[in-house]
């Protein structure tokens, strides 16, 4: 798989959270040669399964992204916003954005604002049009948009995209339906990419309900700890493999499983890494509760400047990852 260019593909597609469909249409696409059975189910998670006589095992990858919502538009035609998802304000101010009907326009705020200070509620979207009524046709409240900004591979195979977060976990679980092809499984799988991740862990809520996993893997972004004056509030770093999540605010995994995952592994040469992380959380906090517990936890990828429109992850680390997902799907249990 090309991952540049499957992350074009899944970016080009219109994704915040509740309005996944566009999504989930680009990655049945590239999943459908190696499924027996794809479905979208209420919640709006699609589901890739590859029928297999062992263990029933989910894996869960989110396929929505925080955005803005309109909330209001000025007598001079700007749009003020709220947030869908955690959105670092400072962070987007300049940004262009885009919304489902091909309206594009830029994130500003209020004059006189110091940038470096700006609250959410100081922002607005421009979208060039000089009164509020010409503004409301072309959009309205309830309205939402996304960053509008292009992926490029950097130096030493790095990717600089939006939403990594976490499309890159989409093209991980997609690289493990590659490497597993079309015979059939030792276990009973399924691919599933959740929706309204970014709200709530939602999605994988009621998909774990309804599948009633054995196990389960959500594969995600995590903090990386290779910047500046780090305040070490994550323990992975880019570039050095995959990270097998321990905790996160949302969840402490089960050992049982990390064990099998981190001798998996060692065993077939696969770098890795412990992702301890301090805030933050991923479908793994409503898997491992659901019904009377399944026991999971995380394979995640490093991530530089989560939730800003430009974010950094390794290739590197993610084709392990594709590699520790697939291992795992193959496992003896």
């Amino acid at each position: 798989m090309d991952i540049l260019k499957t992350l074009d593909k899944l970016n080009a597609a219109f994704g915040p959270s509740g309005c996944e469909e566009e999504v989930a249409a680009v990655i049945a696409k590239f999943a459908k040669p190696y499924c027996d059975e794809i479905r979208t189910d209420v919640m709006g998670n699609l589901i890739c399964h590859k029928k297999g006589p062992g263990k029933k095992i989910m894996f869960a990858a989110h396929m929505d992204s925080i955005g803005f919502m309109v909330t209001h538009i000025e007598k001079e035609g700007q749009l003020r916003v709220g947030k869908i998802g955690g959105i670092p304000a400072k962070e987007v101010v300049g940004t262009p954005v885009r919304f489902a009907n091909g309206v594009k326009g830029v994130v500003h705020c209020n004059e006189m604002e110091d940038e470096g200070q700006v609250k959410l509620e100081e922002l607005y979207v421009d979208i060039g049009a000089r009164s509020a009524e010409e503004a409301k046709t072309h959009v309205r409240p309830g309205d939402m948009c996304v960053y509008d900004t292009r992926s490029a591979m950097a130096m030493n195979n790095y990717i600089i995209s939006p939403y990594t977060d976490n499309r890159s976990g989409c093209c991980v679980l997609l690289m493990a339906l590659e490497m597993l092809g079309k015979k059939k499984p030792e276990n009973d799988l399924y691919f599933v990419f959740t929706a309204q991740e970014e709200v709530g862990l939602r999605g994988a809520r009621t998909a774990t309900f309804g599948i009633a996993p054995d196990y389960g893997i959500a594969v995600d972004v995590t903090g990386a700890d290779d910047v500046p004056k780090s305040a070490h509030g994550c323990s992975s770093s880019t570039g050095k493999g995959a990270a097998i999540k321990v905790k996160d605010s949302s969840v402490i995994c089960s050992p049982a499983v990390n064990k099998i995952l981190t001798s998996l592994a060692e065993e077939k040469k696969i770098p890795y890494q412990m992702d301890v992380l301090t805030a933050g959380g991923t479908d793994t906090g409503e898997m491992i509760v659901t019904m009377d517990g399944v026991p999971s936890s995380g394979i995640s990828i490093p991530c530089k400047f989560c939730h800003c429109p430009q974010e950094i992850v390794s290739a590197d680390d993610m084709e392990a990852c594709a590699k520790l997902c697939a291992a795992f799907a193959q496992h003896n249990f």
